[in-house]
């Protein structure tokens, strides 16, 4: 009954010890110092201390760990934080590029209107230059009228003839404008007849 004592005893004793450096190893617990004589009998559980080790007069400061902890995470906070601003600022730039795009855009626009409406009015200016001359033209001698319109560009006499003819139908009057023809050269008449027949009206 002795010997299974001592033999339990014996038993509880090492189980303790295996225990307390199992714990040890795996930093559960520090019991490096206590038992570093028998860490020099077991050679793979090394000869160390694997925690960092601290002066015997020096205390952990816990206020240390977690300033440390902040400012890890104060770090991480403005790398974040760098990343997002360099989006903006990207996204800024996309923005700024879309916008000077739109203003150069609406540039254009606004010059094609111009000149769109500066068109309209020498149309315009055209259409009553071309009004006052037909008039001039019918109210003067015929043979005069045709002399001008033969020395006339081609397509300045034949505004000239088709306004003439639209005045006499707005007006209700006979038209005078084969009374010219028949006063001009056979060639010239048949010249600008040909073109008015195959042209639209310019105005």
């Amino acid at each position: 009954m002795a010997g299974r004592v001592i033999l339990l005893l014996l038993l509880i004793i090492i189980l303790s010890v295996g225990g307390i450096i199992w714990f040890d190893f795996l930093n559960v617990i520090d019991a490096k110092t206590v038992l570093a004589p028998i860490y020099n009998y077991i050679p793979f559980l090394g000869d160390g201390r694997t925690q960092p080790k601290i002066a015997d007069d020096e205390d952990i400061n816990l206020n240390d760990e977690r300033l440390a902890i902040r400012l890890e995470a104060l770090a991480l906070q403005s790398m974040e934080l760098e990343i997002r601003q360099r989006d903006m600022d990207n996204e800024l730039n996309l923005i700024t590029q879309m916008n000077q795009e739109l203003e150069a855009w609406e540039q254009r626009l606004h010059e094609q209107e111009l000149y769109i409406r500066i068109q309209g009015e020498d149309a315009e200016n055209k259409d009553r230059n071309v009004d006052q001359l037909a008039r001039y033209l019918t109210g003067m001698p015929p043979q005069n009228a045709v002399g001008i319109l033969a020395n006339y560009e081609d397509q300045i006499a034949i505004d000239v003839i088709r306004k003439t003819e639209d005045i006499a139908r707005a007006e209700g009057a006979q038209s005078i404008v084969a009374f010219w023809f028949s006063l001009m050269e056979p060639a010239r008449a048949a010249e600008l007849q040909r073109k008015m027949a195959g042209r639209p009206p310019s105005l």
